[in-house]
């Protein structure tokens, strides 16, 4: 698609986005004014564009989207959906993709958080946490039942004591 063609086309679409006030996704973030992961991953695709890996199509249609007056900046959605669609994946897999790379983010999330002692709470900042408002803390007994030694004795072997196949001469 050529410039002003491309320039034309977008703004139609938006244009009908904004006349069924609908809304326009892979731009906006809940938190941030500008998405920070947005910037690395576009600025990739435009390498790989200006070494001729990809076409850059994909990226010059997201970067008009950008460039018009929308309310928001390009999330990370929008610029991962760039990557995909540049390297040749059909749109219906979008999803899929969208889902394994936020699985992978969680996770590591997640571990970071284990990693740091820290609740796992997800991707929310601290101060729009819900405050606990239920009972006062309470000491409670530490001895939780009985140690294995303070068991019966006639319990029988444990498992690791057990004849196994060797034992009676099996090959």
């Amino acid at each position: 698609m050529a410039g002003t063609e491309l320039v034309e086309v977008v703004s139609g679409v938006l244009a009908g986005y904004r006349g069924a006030k609908r809304y326009f996704p892979w731009f906006g973030h809940r938190f941030h004014p500008r998405d920070p992961r947005r910037d690395p991953l576009v600025r990739a695709v435009e390498n790989a564009a200006r070494d001729g890996v990809v076409e850059g199509a994909y990226l010059r249609i997201g970067l008009e989207i950008e460039r018009q007056p929308v309310p928001v900046p390009m999330n990370v959605d929008g610029a991962t959906a760039i990557v995909y669609s540049e390297l040749g994946f059909a749109p219906e897999l979008g999803r899929g993709l969208f889902v394994l790379s936020r699985a992978v983010g969680v996770l590591a999330h997640a571990w970071k958080e284990h990693g740091e002692g820290r609740r796992i709470k997800g991707p929310i900042p601290p101060p729009l946490l819900p405050a606990y408002r239920g009972p006062k803390p309470r000491d409670l007994p530490t001895d939780r039942g009985p140690k294995p030694h303070d068991l019966p004795s006639d319990r029988g072997p444990e498992p690791r004591d057990l004849p196994t196949e060797r034992d009676h001469g099996a090959t």
